[in-house]
């Protein structure tokens, strides 16, 4: 279900979303998004991994959003793919690192197989997925009764630059973009549709476009 919205208000979709999911009134979902320039700081992230004064902030319109997934500091814009399942993991072992492993893995054969581009997953250091040292997908999840949200954010055609307001991840890494990879800028609504079928594939579900009213 892709689309651009404004990130509080996906925010908000996730708690209502999560919560149906939760008292089984929905069944496995997953939204694909694009924000509008935003920082989001997970539960350990640090303030000193974001770069600009909060009046540099204000200038730029940038909101600093607070949020309980895991990790650091991130960043979201236009450009990159953001993915949220709503997921049970009931179903899937309670194995919350299985499913991490998993958003990894479907990102790493998209690349693969569209692409001729070798990525790959740090084991057991950092979470997302890398190219050379430089990481293309950040994942970070929030579980409350074995339901997921939050998800992946998946550079395509990504303002790099944006990222020099943060220390990304609170990694001291580098980012890439699938547009720098390549060379070309992609056509999003493809990706967007790779995205689907190969998360699709992983997770062995289809998923039926549905527009956000149809969900809450």
């Amino acid at each position: 279900m892709p689309g651009r919205m404004d990130y509080e208000k996906a925010l908000e979709l996730q708690y209502t979303l999560q919560e149906r999911r939760m008292n089984n009134e929905m069944d496995d979902t997953l939204l694909l998004l694009e924000h509008p320039p935003v920082i989001t700081l997970g539960t350990r992230g640090k303030s000193d991994n974001i770069y600009l004064s909060e009046e540099e902030l204000k200038l730029l319109g940038i909101k600093v959003v607070k949020v309980n997934r895991g990790g650091d500091v991130t960043y979201h814009g236009p450009g990159q793919i953001v993915g949220y399942p709503i997921f049970g993991l009931n179903g899937f072992g309670k194995d919350i690192r299985w499913f991490v492993y998993r958003l990894e893995k479907f990102i790493i054969e998209l690349l693969k197989e569209e692409f001729e581009i070798d990525a790959y997953r740090d084991e057991g250091r950092f979470t997302g997925v890398w190219v050379g040292d430089k990481k293309i997908m950040a994942v970070g999840i929030a579980v409350k009764r074995w339901v997921t949200m939050h998800g992946f954010a998946f550079n395509v055609n990504t303002d790099l630059s944006h990222f020099a307001w943060i220390n990304p991840c609170g990694l001291n890494k580098g980012v890439v973009s699938l547009k720098c990879l390549t060379g070309v800028s992609q056509d999003m609504n493809r990706m967007f549709e790779y995205v689907r079928d190969y998360f699709s594939k992983e997770f062995d579900c289809d998923f039926v476009e549905k527009k956000v009213e149809e969900l809450i």
